[in-house]
């Protein structure tokens, strides 16, 4: 548990000791940094020892420290590195001094070596909720029992509380890692073994929520698990949550730019037409532009990573061939079926498709593009603007086969006509010229 373990270390920091009495320094820091992330005043992970900090710090200070403590601010900023969670960002050039440091003299002695602290991204994460503020604040100062902690965790209007989502979100990305690797689990097992964790919620009712999280996941331009259809209406909560968790478990990131790296054929030779075919894409789902946390934007886009994997894109389109093939061959069209080209192999990529196919009924063209992901049918996608102009010329003919889940139980279906018809278009790159 993410929160539950930064509470615990809060309530037992390594406080140096001044006539007997715990020094109240490093208590005060804290306390200071999260009314500083309370109001909005620290909105990045970067602490800076500034006129605004020393003063939030003296305010925190002068309640909590008796005659012989001095209010020395550079201390705490300084020492804090000791309890794991804080860190420095240490300025060019310093860091051999940096490392010989053993305390901090004076501010001059700090601002010559430290541009700046940061803490764990798990725990900022955390600092930006409120409720996760109050159990943290109130840990610097005391221990909590469980009732006392039960209190400050408790919704306000109901609903679900911190830890039951963390116990949820937990259990989901559980499933999502033997998703990504086609690794068998039952959803119904966990929804049972998560019950006495989640207050024994109904099965419907973390079903929903494990839908909440997959919408969550998918704003984040992360993969999710499909047989959870994402759910947009979920509390703030929720995804910071989320945010704590996807923080605390960074080598969860670096399995999911695995696994969109990770390209495999189809296998199982009773792949059909109607077993692999979904006649329904999906329908509009909110969009939601965030900033997304700086170590979210260390790992490169989920679906941004997929486009780049050739072999992906070549296995996606060697099965939409064979599909097309066994199609028109099933409706008695063999003479289709062997005029079926794999355009993109054999005259090369840039056509603004992949495939050339036929319409069986009407002896027509059809030009099919593919685009392939081991996540969900929600899951975005890239097009060039190429193949979005081609669509547009040629609308009466072009068809979009998004094929999902591919490393697992290929699905795919179609998008008919010119693509932005269908999907929002959102920049993602532009072309640089020197020109004036």
């Amino acid at each position: 548990m993410i929160l539950l373990d930064y509470e615990k270390h809060f309530s037992s920091l390594r406080l140096h000791a001044v006539r007997g009495n715990s020094s109240p320094h490093k208590v005060a820091m804290l306390l200071a940094v999260i009314e500083l992330i309370g109001s909005g005043e620290i909105t990045q992970n970067r602490i800076v020892f500034d006129d605004a900090l020393k003063q939030c710090y003296l305010a925190c200070f002068v309640p909590l420290a008796s005659a012989a403590n001095k209010p020395n601010s550079h201390h705490p900023f300084f020492h804090l590195r000791s309890e794991g969670f804080w860190h420095h960002k240490v300025r060019p050039g310093q860091r051999e001094s940096y490392q010989r440091l053993s305390t901090a003299s004076s501010p001059s002695v700090l601002n010559t070596h430290i541009a700046y602290a940061y803490l764990d991204d798990a725990l900022f994460e955390l600092l930006g909720n409120r409720v996760a503020r109050e159990l943290l604040k109130t840990s610097l100062l005391q221990n909590l029992d469980e009732e006392a902690r039960r209190n400050i965790l408790r919704p306000e209007r109901g609903g679900w509380d911190w830890l039951e989502c963390e116990f949820l979100v937990g259990d989901y990305i559980a499933m999502l890692e033997r998703e990504l690797v086609g690794a068998a689990y039952t959803k119904a097992e966990h929804r049972r073994v998560l019950q006495p964790k989640l207050n024994n919620r109904s099965e419907g009712s973390i079903e929903f929520k494990h839908q909440n999280v997959s919408a969550v996941l998918l704003e984040l331009g992360l993969p999710y698990i499909p047989g959870y259809k994402p759910a947009f209406n979920y509390q703030r909560q929720l995804k910071q949550v989320v945010l704590s968790y996807l923080a605390g478990h960074q080598p969860l990131l670096d399995d999911v730019n695995r696994a969109a790296d990770t390209a495999s054929a189809v296998t199982d030779s009773q792949v059909t037409w109607d077993s692999v075919f979904d006649p329904e894409p999906p329908e509009r789902v909110p969009s939601v532009a965030e900033t997304r946390p700086s170590y979210l934007a260390r790992h490169i886009n989920f679906s941004e990573r997929e486009r780049r994997n050739r072999e992906l894109g070549q296995l996606a389109e060697a099965f939409v061939l064979d599909l097309e093939k066994q199609r028109l061959t099933t409706v008695g069209r063999e003479d289709l079926a062997k005029e079926v080209e794999w355009s993109s192999q054999k005259r090369g990529d840039g056509l603004g498709f992949d495939i050339r196919s036929f319409d069986a009924q009407r002896d027509e063209e059809r030009f099919l593009e593919v685009k392939a992901t081991h996540s969900g049918k929600y899951q975005p996608f890239f097009i060039s603007e190429n193949e979005r102009s081609f669509s547009n010329e040629y609308a009466a003919a072009f068809r979009l086969y998004r094929v999902y889940t591919f490393g697992t139980s290929p699905r795919l279906f179609i998008l008919p006509g010119a693509v932005e018809r269908h999907v929002q278009l959102l920049p993602q790159s532009y072309q640089a010229r020197f020109s004036g």
